[in-house]
């Protein structure tokens, strides 16, 4: 009995030690690393949660394939290029460790700013700075009515017309594109001041009157020792054209830019010329002289054709172009008459009798023409056949210069003798002194 006793309790003791060794021999569980993001797809510089769901860990490494890592549970996270970033985290636990993966798709970050965006108006470039992060390409459209685009990284790009456009710009990398857009608003161009320039050959100056009502006067270019009294004006390339009769008969005719640069002789040993005209479209500048001579040559002054038409005992005056009818006007002060002539010299007509005057003006629109009369000290107005003499203004100055505003259907002249600017209805009425104590007035023109 004794025996069986202690048979059992051997039994259990070995039963015991047993079941101990075998707790003592039971590995711990396998640690399981997991993780989810707050998206897959983001900017650069667009921050990523990530959030840590592993289980049976204690640390973690992150690595997020830019070369960066971290070993916060659930770490934030900004990418500062454009690619596709392969995101791990390894987690360890008693049991060991595990990796889980995840791609992110960082797409470029679409941006830009506009210069003076305030103050855009039409006909003024507008630039635009690129602020996009991580783009190797850009597609710009402009949102104007041509559809313009550029894929310039900073274009400029200049409206030429008033209002709202949508501007859209496309951001590109490998990994993908961002576009970005914004409205710009663009004003109506200022309405410019107009400016009479003038030759005031008593100070042998060329200047301009601001007509801004406030009578300001600035020097143009110094014309000593270049008397003339003719002046043009070419608005498409912006160049002055004016005559110099100082030394007979070397005379000549001077070409500059708007502002008196770029001062050259362009046609030389001309006997006293005198006015000026311009066919700007057809490349000619046109000049009358004291010896009958009515000349031209191309703007820059070659292929000149001295006399191409010439009347014996003439001495021109003046001379006007009517280019839509190939026509000009030629004003003698010696035999006192009105010549129409084709522009290449033939069928010369004689319109106007009995006048003698310095200046000449067409008015392509109403089909007139203007002619100041020394005979009878006034400003006269006729039909292109001469017809219908009508007086425009009694003033009895001499005139050397005329220009017609058509958008206010005003005329401008000038007063020799009088020392004076004028401006009047085509009609002759509301007649405006503009500036007095000019020093001999002669050729003007009007830059609007």
């Amino acid at each position: 009995m004794k025996t069986t006793f202690q048979n059992y309790i051997l039994l259990a003791f070995l039963s015991f030690a047993f079941v101990a060794c075998q707790k003592d021999d039971v590995l711990p569980p396998q640690s399981q690393a997991e993780f989810s993001a707050s998206a897959t797809t983001v900017k650069v510089g667009e921050e990523i949660q990530f959030t840590n769901t592993s289980q049976n860990a204690t640390a973690y490494l992150w690595s997020f394939g830019d070369g960066t890592t971290s070993h916060e549970v659930s770490p934030r996270k900004t990418y500062l290029s454009s690619d596709v970033f392969l995101v791990s985290l390894v987690s360890t636990g008693a049991g060991g460790s595990t990796i889980s993966n995840m791609e992110i798709t960082v797409t470029p970050a679409s941006g830009f700013t506009v210069e003076d965006e305030e103050n855009l108006t039409e006909g003024i470039a507008v630039q635009f700075t690129n602020t996009s992060l991580g783009a190797t390409s850009y597609t710009w459209s402009f949102g104007d009515a041509a559809n313009s685009t550029s894929t310039e990284e900073n274009p400029t790009f200049t409206y030429t017309t008033d209002g709202t456009f949508t501007v859209t710009l496309i951001a590109i990398s490998a990994a993908g594109q961002d576009t970005f857009t914004q409205d710009v608003v663009i004003g109506s161009a200022p309405a410019s001041i107009p400016e009479l320039y003038y030759i005031a050959l008593g100070d042998e100056f060329i200047r301009k009157l601001t007509l801004d009502g406030t009578g300001s006067v600035s020097d143009v270019v110094s014309i000593a020792g270049k008397g003339g009294v003719g002046l043009a004006y070419d608005d498409v390339n912006g160049k002055i054209y004016f005559s110099d009769f100082e030394v007979y008969p070397n005379g000549n005719i001077w070409r500059m830019n708007l502002d008196g640069s770029g001062l050259e002789a362009i046609a030389t040993n001309i006997g006293d010329p005198y006015a000026i005209a311009l066919d700007v479209a057809g490349g000619k500048v046109y000049w009358v002289d004291d010896d009958g001579n009515v000349s031209k040559a191309n703007l820059d002054g070659s292929n000149p054709q001295i006399g191409f038409f010439n009347v014996s005992n003439a001495q021109w005056r003046a001379i006007a172009l009517d280019v839509e009818n190939n026509k000009m006007y030629v004003y003698d002060v010696n035999i006192e008459e009105v010549y129409s002539v084709n522009l290449d010299g033939t069928n010369p007509q004689v319109i106007i009798t009995g006048n003698y005057g310095y200046a000449l003006m067409v008015d392509t629109v109403n089909n007139k023409i203007y002619f100041d009369d020394q005979n009878d000290d006034l400003l006269k107005v006729a039909n292109l056949d001469g017809s219908n003499i009508q007086t425009v203004d009694a003033n009895g100055t001499r005139i050397y210069g005329m220009d017609i505003d058509y958008d206010e259907s005003k005329i401008y002249w000038s007063g020799r003798d009088s020392g004076e600017l004028y401006r009047a209805n085509l009609d002759g009425s509301a007649k405006e002194v503009l500036k007095t104590g000019i020093a001999s007035p002669r050729g003007i023109f009007l830059k609007k």
